[in-house]
């Protein structure tokens, strides 16, 4: 099978199985993270089909609607990929990409890297703040019935990936326990442009926010 037939499976059984998922983690999210994926990597040393395959299926079963359950992203992407003979090399990348790409990754000492899970990492955290971030973020706290902001509740800027996993604190205080230090955690050079202006516009819209709240 070439890489285009395989690709083209992915992103169908992806486009199936996210039919109903959340609006901050649905096909749509995985589309922009695969246009974004394919941009960086062409400034890279990059495997493309490990970047698409990882960038399609990143996703897939994300641990905080399965109860937590960090293993069932890259044993659903392994099953998918294995059905359709995909290289058991590739796969194997895969998997690793999706178990260490996330942000509740970082709070763990880090075991794997390769230029594939920067790219696709870059591309991940690209879509998680901006404009699209900010709706993501909105999106996903309206889902788990999260306040929009309350005062007396204070971000946590030294929370275990324990506290992190399990937060239920208002959006506004995602905002500096993640969003906004995605920036300086971009590995590439092209995540790093495209991060800062997304970034400022972060910036921008807490000081309107602010303003309004005032």
């Amino acid at each position: 099978m070439s890489a285009a037939d395989i690709i083209a499976r992915t992103t169908v059984f992806v486009q199936d199985t996210l039919k109903n998922a959340e609006g901050g983690h649905d096909w749509w999210h995985i589309q922009r993270v695969h246009t974004n994926a394919k941009r960086i990597a062409q400034t890279e040393k990059a495997d493309f089909l490990i970047v698409e395959l990882a960038a399609l299926l990143h996703d897939i079963a994300d641990s905080k609607f399965h109860n937590g359950d960090e293993e069932i992203g890259p044993k659903t992407a392994g099953d998918f990929l294995n059905s359709i003979n995909v290289d058991s090399a590739v796969v194997e990348h895969v998997q690793q990409i999706i178990r260490h790409m996330s942000f509740k990754s970082s709070f763990d000492k880090a075991t794997f890297h390769s230029p594939e899970l920067a790219v696709v990492q870059d591309a991940d955290r690209l879509d998680a703040i901006g404009a699209i971030g900010i709706a993501r973020a909105f999106t996903y706290g309206g889902f788990k019935g999260r306040e929009i902001y309350n005062p007396e509740v204070k971000p946590n800027l030294k929370m275990s990936k324990a506290e992190y996993k399990n937060t239920t604190a208002p959006t506004i205080n995602h905002f500096y326990e993640k969003l906004l230090l995605l920036k300086d955690k971009m590995n590439t050079a092209t995540g790093k442009q495209m991060a800062q202006q997304r970034h400022d516009f972060m910036e921008s819209y807490l000081q309107q926010f602010y303003t309004e709240v005032q």
